[in-house]
C-alpha cells in the first residue's frame, strides 16, 4: 500500500526550528520528486519546496528561501523539510507529495499533513 506519512510538526516560538519528515512506503521513493506544500486556514495551498528524485536540484518559495531546507535520504525512503527562523506566518498544515511523470503517466501521492504552529 502506498503511503506518505509526515511527522515532526508541533508548536514552536517565533525564531525556532522544526524538522519535518516524510516517510514513504509502497513505492520506489527514489523514482519520485518530492514537494512540500502548506496550507493555512482560509489560504490557498502553497508550494513551499521541491527536490528532484536524486536530490540534485531544489527550489523554494520566496517566502521560505534562506530559512527552509528540503532534503531526502532515498536509502531511508524519507524526505525532510528543515525549517529555521520560523515566523508566525509559517503556521499551516504541511504536506509532502511524491510525484513522478513519465510521458502520459503521472503518479502522485500525498501525505496526511502535519500541523506547524508558530506562536509566542
Amino acid at each position: 500500500q502506498v503511503q506518505l506519512v509526515e511527522s515532526g510538526g508541533g508548536l514552536v516560538q517565533p525564531g525556532g526550528s522544526l524538522r519535518l519528515s516524510c516517510a514513504a512506503s509502497g513505492f520506489t521513493f527514489s523514482d519520485y520528486a518530492m514537494n512540500w506544500y502548506r496550507q493555512a486556514p482560509g489560504k490557498e495551498r502553497e508550494l513551499v519546496a521541491t527536490i528532484t528524485n536524486a536530490g540534485g536540484s531544489t527550489n523554494y518559495a520566496d517566502s521560505v528561501k534562506g530559512r527552509f531546507t528540503i532534503s531526502r535520504d532515498n536509502a531511508k525512503n524519507t524526505g525532510y523539510l528543515q525549517m529555521n527562523s520560523l515566523k508566525p506566518e509559517d503556521t499551516a498544515v504541511y504536506y509532502c507529495k511524491a510525484v513522478r511523470v513519465r510521458g502520459w503517466m503521472k503518479y502522485e501521492y500525498w501525505g496526511q499533513g502535519t500541523q506547524v504552529t508558530v506562536s509566542s
